[in-house]
This record gives structure tokens, C-alpha cells and sequence, in this order.
């Protein structure tokens, strides 16, 4: 069984930043399924960034040149680094890893 657990919500002004981390336990065969999703009121859920077998990475294109993903296998934890925030990037956020869905981490961009 893998647990996910991911941090580093919460409320942050427009055009600032924040990272997300999502720290992975148990037994993992395998990091893929791997990424990011966010969820806003009202509205399904979306990948925002995520890892592909082989190393390439994809992005919303509402994210692309804003937010980063990275990830730290020796320590099963995935980051997305989020900067110039937007109000429409108000969500809760997701983490997938190895197929595995945390609770999620509520984002809100407000002044």
C-alpha cells in the first residue's frame, strides 16, 4: 500500500510564489503514474504538470513558464514549484504518485 501526502498550501497574492512537496511511502514499485492536478470549484480535475516515462516532463498551458516540477526519487517526493500565481489558480491541488492520490492541498490566490 503507498501513502501520499502532499504540503505547502495555502494563501498566497498574485504574482507570488509557493511550492508544493508530495512525499510518497510504502511500497513503490514504481513513481509512474506521477504528477500534479489541481481541482477548483466547479470544475473536474486537471493535470497541471506531470513526469512521463523517460524523463519528459508535461504541463497545462496555462502553467507552462510559471510552474516547475521536480522530484527527488531517493526521497519519493515530488515538488511544483508555482510562481507568478494567478487568481485562476485558485484549487485544491493533487498529487498522483505511483497511482496513489493524496488528499490534497488547498491553493488560494487572493490580495
Amino acid at each position: 500500500q503507498v501513502q501520499v501526502v502532499e504540503s505547502g498550501g495555502g494563501l498566497v497574492q498574485p504574482g507570488g510564489s509557493v511550492r508544493l512537496s508530495c512525499t510518497a511511502s510504502g511500497s513503490i514499485r514504481s513513481i509512474f503514474p506521477v504528477g500534479w492536478y489541481r481541482q477548483a470549484p466547479g470544475k473536474q480535475r486537471e493535470l497541471v504538470a506531470g513526469f512521463a516515462i523517460g524523463g519528459r516532463t508535461n504541463y497545462a498551458d496555462s502553467v507552462k513558464g510559471r510552474f516547475t516540477i521536480s522530484r527527488d526519487n531517493a526521497k519519493n517526493t515530488v515538488y511544483l514549484q508555482m510562481n507568478e500565481l494567478k487568481p485562476e489558480d485558485t484549487a485544491v491541488y493533487y498529487c498522483l504518485y505511483s497511482g496513489r492520490w493524496g488528499q490534497g492541498t488547498q491553493v488560494t490566490v487572493s490580495s
